[in-house]
């Protein structure tokens, strides 16, 4: 994995398919390439690092031809290098790929009996070979047919041929693919952002599915080779220029872009005027709904375990939560009263597909919140609520965050009132209250000078430690994990009330530890808890919320205060200074910010 984009034209393709390979730079990537096809002859370039290294090569300004396939690489098999880079050739085949082959060293074997030489590390290289293979006895459809059978994995392919001038097949298991169409020529790509820029009508292959594009021409086809027809979905016209502006990179402007993201969440989704939720086209019956599975990666399980608290804390709902790597590798008591949950910036985080996927094969109630409404996510849902973020280019994920846990708080709000779990004042106060949350991140977004000085400390640790209990503790998780991200310093988030059981033995002089403490039913018993950790030695950042009683504790080293709110939303607030905290840690050591080191934005492999 980690990009593919593919142009058939009346013209030069080489430029566009560099420009397209920009719209994928935010997945994260360590080296990037391109195949062109002219005259019969497939030419090939490579490099690692930045698609600025692959554009300042001499050779690709001189690359012919108007079919062509390009690719930015997030190594799976074999060292970023520039051998391992895709895309992979013969002479008579070049292949982009994302995904993972996961019979490779079979496959390798068998082509290695047949004569062919490898020259790379990746599993991407057997496709080559074996489609090769095939294509001696066996026409282009059979030769993909019968190489796509032999696959097992997950992949999505771009294919070029040295004696098919104008044409490029792509293939889809697992991982997503989009066809785009325009004027005299047809685009593949593995998202529809990098189509957006060439057009806005775009078509999906669906698993097992592969497409034949030319100029002028696209045919789709089933695993067996049966030609299907496909919906053309007419994407927003209005392309989004989304650049950094005055911001030195696009977390900080998405840091600063939250309480935005917070406003439009809030427009498409609360009604002012009757101070109600427009949530109305639940499809199920809600009497059918007694328990709820939330299911998530990384940052967007955090959000998952947030939801868990609201729930819990405003419904008479059973709620569980579930990493999505590991929810399908179980054996799941599926139950027809139960409601699943998806949670997914990019729509197509493989893991978390691959559990719906299971979940719609076992006909439960799926839902998902999602930031990208054309993705698989989304498209394979029963339900969607979308975030209303916007694009989110930094790897880190920051806006998406706060726009998942609104729209998990604002559901959670409308099942709870549609249940009667919640009385209409409460819920119309509890309304009243979020839409004056987006002006509470403002305010609590000024701490800037106060976490550029703190930073430094948590730069120069071996490691550190993030404390919270009840609402607190996923935004500790979060906390820790935006700083092992960016800063990669090595960082653990923990109940507080854990701490005795275990990790207190990591406690020394000097390590910093981040305590968040609201003011909240939990307070008084986590100042307990970061007592514990400042008599052993810590130098405790204490986060907590604005209020008039005085800290009970002595020997803080330092205190940020956020606005005030009530329960339900100071994680909101509490998430600021640790998306701060993370990213002035990073800008000090002078890393990457956007493309941390070995992350991908959208991971489309297990």
């Amino acid at each position: 994995m980690c990009g593919i984009i593919g142009i058939t034209s009346n013209k030069s393709v080489s430029s566009a398919i560099i420009n397209s390979l920009r719209k994928l730079e935010y997945r994260g990537y360590d080296s990037s390439g391109l195949a062109t096809l002219s005259e019969g002859i497939i030419y090939e370039v490579k490099s690692e690092g930045r698609v600025d290294n692959l554009e300042k090569n001499l050779a690709t300004k001189n690359m012919l031809g108007s079919v062509g396939i390009g690719h930015v690489r997030w190594a799976t098999h074999g060292i970023p290098n520039t051998v391992n880079a895709h895309p992979h050739s013969s002479e008579n085949v070049s292949i982009v790929h994302n995904g993972i082959i996961e019979n490779s060293t079979i496959l390798k074997k068998y082509l290695i009996s047949k004569g062919h030489i490898f020259k790379s590390q990746t599993d991407t290289e057997v496709i080559v070979h074996l489609i090769t293979e095939y294509l001696k006895e066996n026409n282009l459809k059979d030769s993909i047919v019968k190489m796509l059978k032999q696959l097992h994995g997950s992949f999505a392919l771009g294919i070029i041929f040295k004696d098919k001038p104008d044409l490029i097949v792509g293939a889809r298991r697992g991982s997503p693919l989009a066809v785009g169409y325009g004027p005299n020529e047809n685009y593949l790509g593995s998202d529809s952002y990098a189509l957006k820029s060439m057009t806005n009508k775009i078509s999906y292959l669906d698993d097992g599915e592969f497409c034949v594009l030319k100029k002028d021409q696209v045919d789709f086809f089933d695993e067996n080779g049966k030609k299907v027809n496909k919906k053309v979905l007419e994407l927003s016209s209005n392309e989004e220029n989304y650049e950094k502006g005055e911001f030195k990179h696009f977390m900080a402007k998405e840091i600063e872009e939250q309480p935005t993201t917070l406003k439009n969440c809030i427009k498409e989704y609360i009604d002012n005027i009757n101070n109600d939720i427009n949530i109305f086209n639940i499809p199920w019956d809600l009497k059918e709904i007694s328990s709820i599975t939330l299911i998530g990666c990384g940052t967007a399980y955090h959000s998952c375990l947030m939801a868990k608290y609201w729930f819990e804390e405003l419904t008479k709902l059973d709620v569980t939560i579930d990493i999505a790597s590991e929810f399908r590798y179980r054996k799941n008591r599926f139950k027809k009263e139960s409601l699943y949950i998806f949670i997914s910036q990019s729509g197509e985080t493989a893991d978390t597909y691959a559990a719906l996927d299971l979940c719609n094969k076992n006909k439960m109630k799926t839902c998902s919140v999602v930031n990208v409404i054309e993705s698989s996510i989304a498209r394979d849902s029963k339900f969607v609520l979308p975030i209303h973020c916007g694009p989110e280019i930094g790897v880190a994920s920051t806006k998406a965050f706060l726009g998942q846990m609104m729209v998990l708080y604002i559901f959670t709000l409308k099942l709870a009132f549609l249940k009667k779990d919640l009385k209409k004042e409460i819920y119309i106060q509890k309304i009243k209250d979020l839409k004056n949350l987006p002006q509470l991140v403002e305010k609590t977004l000024l701490i800037e000078s106060q976490i550029q000085t703190i930073s430094s400390t948590f730069t120069d640790a071996k490691g550190s430690m993030f404390l919270g209990r009840g609402f607190s503790y996923p935004i500790a998780l979060e906390g820790a994990l935006k700083l092992k991200e960016l800063a990669y310093v090595h960082a653990e988030g923990y109940p507080a009330g854990e701490m005795k059981h275990g990790p207190l033995a990591l406690i020394e002089d000097g390590i910093p530890v981040v305590v968040l403490a609201p003011r909240d039913n939990y307070y008084q018993k986590t100042i307990s808890n970061m007592q514990e950790v400042i008599a052993r030695g810590a130098k405790v950042l204490l986060i907590t919320n604005k209020s008039k009683d005085e800290v009970v504790s002595e020997n803080i080293w330092q205190t940020i205060e956020v606005e005030n709110a009530n329960d339900d939303l100071l994680p909101f607030l509490l998430t600021i200074p640790l998306q701060k905290l993370a990213y002035y840690s990073a800008l000090k050591k002078g890393y990457d910010i956007d493309k941390p080191r070995n992350l991908a934005k959208s991971v489309t492999v297990e």
